[in-house]
């Protein structure tokens, strides 16, 4: 399994070689008797290089998550005892969708480390690792482009029934002034032309989806954002599309790393920012 994500993620059957510490053509030979095994075809080939196909891309999905499951339990049973206190900081809306399959698994592997969570907009979380209060921190950013960073596409939320994507002025539900889904979402409607009126400003997640849910507003998410009663604005809907923005993983690497380091290992898993 590892060679073959190893495979996938390089796109050829040489550069994977060295990643595994095998010659390429013990990684090919792999590969051949993986796909007779499983009677499928994994790979297309094309020249020097290799690309998934449809099965060979359900296979890479399990095939990370055999892994990582693997990789755990080798910290979990062969890996130092860590004891302590992590501070991790991120928005609401991170904390509650990756949060808390992380901590989960990372409770499971050191079950003495003590996790200390701080909700926050990225402004001040940046701040606060700067300044050394934080540890670990997950923020927005303006781009991708760093380091244990990826990029995270916007859309409209809006409700299931009764939205008022036809109002004008639009009414909007945002965050407060210095968040990037709201300037991001502002600027999408101004050069489209739309007219808008903030009609709800929240600090928390909670408030925004709220006045959205009701009805009473529409306002920008990060794709994949559910809420019961809610959807995701669609093309009919008549609202334009929003630049995405990007998530930063920072993590401390002054006194004591391995702590933070292997916290944030768990937090990589989730946020799909493992190489």
């Amino acid at each position: 399994m590892r060679t073959f994500v190893a495979a996938a993620d390089s796109g050829s059957f040489t550069k994977a070689a060295p990643l595994v510490h095998r010659t390429q053509s013990a990684v090919s030979m792999q590969m051949q008797r993986l796909e007779r095994d499983l009677g499928r075809t994994l790979f297309h080939r094309e020249g020097r290089g290799v690309a998934l196909t449809s099965e060979g891309d359900v296979l890479y999905r399990y095939a990370r998550r055999l892994l990582a499951l693997h990789d755990e339990a080798l910290i979990a049973l062969g890996g130092p005892r860590l004891h302590g206190v992590v501070r991790f900081g991120a928005p609401e809306d991170y904390s509650t969708r990756y949060l808390p399959g992380a901590l989960q698994r990372f409770a499971a592997a050191h079950p003495g480390v003590q996790v200390d969570v701080f909700c926050d907009d990225s402004i001040r979380l940046r701040d606060k690792f700067r300044t050394g209060e934080l540890d670990v921190a997950l923020t927005t950013e303006e781009r991708a482009g760093t380091v244990d960073s990826r990029p995270l596409p916007l859309a409209w939320l809006v409700a299931e029934r009764g939205a008022p994507v036809d109002r004008r002025p639009l009414p909007l539900a945002l965050y407060h002034t210095g968040c990037l889904y709201r300037r991001n979402a502002l600027a999408a409607l101004e050069r489209a032309g739309i007219a808008y009126r903030v009609a709800y400003g929240s600090p928390s997640m909670t408030g925004v989806l709220a006045a959205i849910r009701a009805g009473l507003a529409v306002g920008p998410v990060a794709v994949g954002t559910t809420m019961e009663g809610c959807r995701l604005a669609m093309p009919r809907d008549g609202l334009p599309n929003i630049p995405p923005v990007a998530t930063r993983l920072r993590v401390r690497q002054d006194a004591a790393p391995a702590l933070p380091e292997a916290f944030a290992g768990f937090l990589r898993q989730e946020l799909a920012l493992l190489p």
